[in-house]
């Protein structure tokens, strides 16, 4: 990544135990393992677009 990428903070902040298969592979795939951990990813559409896909799991802490 170049030094200009503008970065975004993402955090796991509910369970994905009751949720379709399809949203515990976007959390694992924004690379969350642990319940409330916060994630630095690059702000790109499709890291937008994954986070977009499961909002009642994850929110963007930082912009």
């Amino acid at each position: 990544m170049s030094e200009n990428t503008k970065m975004i903070k993402i955090k796991w902040y509910r369970s994905s135990i009751a949720t379709p298969e399809r949203h515990k592979v976007t959390v694992r795939s924004l690379g969350f393992s642990k319940l409330q951990q916060v994630v630095e990813r690059p702000d790109t559409p499709s890291i937008r677009g994954m986070v977009a896909k499961v909002p009642h799991l994850v929110k963007i802490i930082d912009e």
